[in-house]
């Protein structure tokens, strides 16, 4: 089967076009033939080995796994050892964040992880549904009317789905990524953006209720400058030490009534369910950039990596 590997970390210069093996499902897994996978900031983290927690999953010195790709949607093709939930043929979608290799003609998926995809979900919208759709859910839960509410990093996959799920909730929104995102932000009904390379948003002198952050790169210090009293902030992704910052830092702030912490996302098949059930029911839908070959991969991972994709990318194997 065709594939993209790797074996190093690094860029995309990493990255080639591979024969290997098609995969033997073990017991509770599957193997299905790749229709689509979509390509998220994870998949860069873990080409770079940096932050290093990407390290931590994919191996300290190197990848123990040679294919990355984690959000797929196929075909069953071959059902292993006690798995009775799918069937062949069935078209099933997941998250395999954990064990990757979407980015293949085939790959082996843990049965548990998996749904089947709603008919009226296309190949590529199902793709982009599992890991970003699921930020999104999370990121969101409990945003009210009238809320201030600002996403930062917000043109990617997830933030323009949190952007949805929040508009629908009545919030009030501000959007920060870089300024040739900020008029397509405005046209997806973000209320207020800002260019990050222009302004920080925590020397503004605003404040906000609820800050989703794909990107952490700011200190406890500048964040709790940004948010209201009782505001809440979640951090998505960011450098370790930052991270670490953030979740020690951020106790000095409860006196202060804010809230400072990571997002925890629980990625599994209900999730995931969850997802597909709102993009049937038209609530939150990805925007896809673009549908690419494999031979297009290196390229989509470096721009999804530095920021410069509208929404998402889908890679088509076959």
């Amino acid at each position: 089967m065709k594939a993209c590997v790797y074996h190093q970390y690094g860029g995309p210069e990493q990255l080639s076009l591979a024969d290997l093996p098609v995969p033997e499902p073990d017991e509770g897994w599957l193997r299905i033939r790749v229709l689509a996978c979509a390509v998220n900031l994870s998949d860069w983290e873990y080409l770079t080995g940096k932050p290093f927690y990407a390290r931590m999953v994919a191996g300290l010195r190197k990848p123990k796994r040679p294919v990355l790709g984690s959000d797929v949607v196929g075909i069953v093709d071959k059902i292993g050892p006690g798995t009775t939930v799918f069937f062949p043929g069935d078209r099933i979608m997941g998250d395999v964040v954990m064990t990757r290799g979407g980015f293949a003609e085939y790959v082996c998926v843990p049965a548990a992880r998996m749904v089947k995809v709603p008919e009226k979900l296309s190949d590529e919208v199902a793709a982009c549904l599992p890991q970003a759709g699921g930020i999104a859910i999370t990121g969101t839960e409990n945003v009210s009317a009238g809320q201030r509410l600002l996403i930062n990093g917000g043109g990617g996959g997830s933030g323009t789905m949190a952007l949805q799920l929040a508009k629908q909730a009545g919030a009030v929104v501000t959007v920060v990524d870089n300024a040739g995102k900020l008029d397509w932000l405005r046209s997806l009904g973000a209320d207020e953006v800002i260019d990050y390379r222009v302004q920080d948003f925590t020397e503004t002198g605003a404040t906000w209720d609820r800050i989703l952050d794909m990107v952490a790169a700011r200190g406890p210090y500048q964040i709790a400058k940004a948010l209201a009293h009782g505001g809440s902030y979640k951090a998505v992704g960011g450098e370790v030490r930052v991270l670490l910052s953030l979740l020690a830092g951020g106790l000095l702030y409860r006196t202060q009534n804010k809230s400072i912490s990571m997002l925890m996302v629980p990625s599994g098949a209900e999730l995931t369910e969850r997802v597909a059930q709102l993009a049937l029911e038209e609530r939150i839908a990805p925007h896809i950039e673009a549908v690419l070959p494999l031979a297009s991969l290196p390229d989509a991972l470096e721009r999804t990596g530095h920021g410069k994709v509208r929404g998402k990318i889908v890679i088509r194997p076959s």
